[in-house]
């Protein structure tokens, strides 16, 4: 399946249902296609809709590092640290210090 046929499934499946993981593959698609601003929406969309959806911060940190917004980055980053470290997540909690470390050296 090509990924724009991909990226229509998905939007399709994203009306019927409202989920985290298919907001989260939306905005990953949109990612993979350089349409950055857009991916960037859907990110803020899957914070604001669904906060502890763990994997959303370190994905999210990294598309902003991408746009050079290390600033807003190292927020996500800080604010995904509080959600896993509340969700009992260590691997994740790990690997956002670490990505928060590395653009604070």
């Amino acid at each position: 399946m090509s990924n724009s046929g991909r990226l229509e499934q998905l939007l399709n499946m994203l009306r019927q249902n409202p989920d985290p993981f298919l907001l989260f593959a939306v905005a990953k698609e949109y990612e993979k296609s350089g349409e950055v601003q857009t991916a960037t929406e859907y990110y803020e969309r899957l914070i604001e809709e669904f906060p502890a959806y763990v994997g959303t911060y370190y994905h999210f940190g990294k598309l902003l590092e991408k746009k050079e917004d290390f600033e807003s980055a190292i927020d996500i980053y800080n604010r995904g640290l509080l959600v896993a470290k509340a969700a009992g997540d260590n691997h994740a909690a790990s690997e956002l210090a670490e990505a928060k470390m590395s653009l604070e050296d």
